[in-house]
């Protein structure tokens, strides 16, 4: 069976030139980038020019950046290198529709005596800047706000908030795994201290990743032994990871209006299709503030898991923004925060293409999606008399 793969925020297929650029130091050259000899010289040279090219790839110092395992960690360090460094404030920022990347992480903190403003998102979800500005306050210690979000794709004004933050001296973190590769990104003039971004969401490898620590913006070791990183984040390089993500930076840059223009408009071709052929399907979130790629889109009444299974045996890769399943009878927070309708909430898919996705992708969904709902709609129980029974959107 063919794969049609539509969950790029969830992870990319790597791409075969980033394949090509590791492939060597898996086995010829094996060396420790930490040795003293040579062989293990050269290792440390190609990472010096990973490093290169991701701070060229937002506008840095190469020593401003630090290499990671990925966004989790990259998130991590840098909220916690704010707090450790500035005990006496106790003072956190962020909003409701997060990463749990960072929204654990927050929580971990709030258990701890740290007192979490938890900004709110409207029916859209975009956030009220009037609300962030009446909450910065003197002991502040950072501000935690996702450059675009990975549900639905809606990209939030990090700049001006960043901008508000610098002014009354608090840190800023933005997690920016989703923006890297789809939007132009400029740490030159985004005054953020710390920037995040993973490999495997812009065609790289898994388990690596970035993160941007402005020069004199505080930072505490995470991970502590070695003196990897200039001594910041210690253990052996992930020597073929780093390589895959500097090569994964290049293309991702290379041509990145042209093919973004591609991503949205197949990605509005499949919108503008199962709002024509399928009653009662409403778009989640911002439609023009929002990543070239993603779609997020309810469909009342239905189950998004059953849709998925669905799609699923036409080899159709989708992901659903709800997780009322076995394990969770919750939906989706971020579709919580906005307020998205009952009826719709628990219906909703999120379509996220890359720029390997094909018109011929986005015909078969439109051919097969509107008869799948159609036959979940037929056979389920539910009706606007009836609500599912044990599924609740309370926040």
């Amino acid at each position: 069976m063919n794969i049609t793969y539509l969950d790029n925020n969830a992870t990319t297929r790597t791409d075969p030139e980033v394949v090509k650029e590791m492939q060597p130091y898996f086995g010829e050259f094996y060396g420790n980038p930490s040795s003293m000899h040579s062989f293990g010289g050269r290792v440390q040279k190609k990472i010096a020019q990973a490093r290169e090219k991701v701070a060229a790839g937002i506008g840095c110092l190469p020593r401003e950046i630090i290499f990671t395992s990925g966004g989790t960690e990259g998130d991590n360090s840098a909220i916690f290198s704010a707090t450790d460094s500035q005990p006496d404030k106790k003072h956190l920022i962020t909003t409701r529709v997060e990463h749990p990347a960072v929204l654990s992480t927050m929580k971990n903190l709030e258990s701890g005596g740290y007192h979490v403003t938890w900004l709110g998102v409207d029916e859209k979800g975009r956030l009220d800047m009037q609300e962030y500005l009446d909450n910065l306050r003197k002991d502040t210690a950072l501000v935690s706000v996702m450059y675009a979000n990975n549900e639905t794709g809606v990209i939030f004004p990090v700049r001006e908030m960043a901008q508000a933050a610098k002014e009354r001296g608090i840190l800023f973190h933005t997690d920016a795994v989703q923006a890297i590769g789809k939007i132009p990104l400029d740490t030159r003039n985004l005054p953020v201290d710390y920037l995040v971004l993973s490999g495997h969401k812009i065609h790289g490898p898994k388990g690596v990743g970035a993160v941007f620590v402005r020069k004199k913006s505080p930072f505490r070791p995470y991970i502590m032994g070695g003196h990897q990183e200039n001594g910041r984040r210690a253990g052996t390089e992930n020597t073929t990871g780093i390589i895959g993500l500097g090569r994964a930076m290049e293309l991702a840059l290379a041509d990145m209006e042209l093919k973004n223009k591609k991503m949205s408009d197949l990605r509005d071709k499949l919108e503008l299709g199962l709002l024509k052929a399928v009653p009662n399907a409403q778009i989640n979130g911002e439609t023009l503030n929002r990543l070239p790629n993603t779609l997020n889109i309810s469909f009342s009444y239905v189950e998004g898991e059953a849709i998925l299974l669905m799609l699923d045996e036409f080899g159709v890769c989708a992901s659903s923004g709800s997780a009322c399943t076995s394990g969770s009878l919750e939906p989706s927070h971020v579709l919580r925060a906005m307020g998205v309708p009952f009826t719709h909430v628990h219906g909703s898919v999120r379509f996220s293409l890359s720029r390997y996705t094909t018109s011929d992708d986005i015909d078969l969904v439109l051919e097969k999606l509107p008869g799948i709902i159609q036959k979940l709609r037929e056979m389920s129980p539910f009706s606007e008399q009836n609500e599912p029974i044990g599924c609740k959107t309370g926040n």
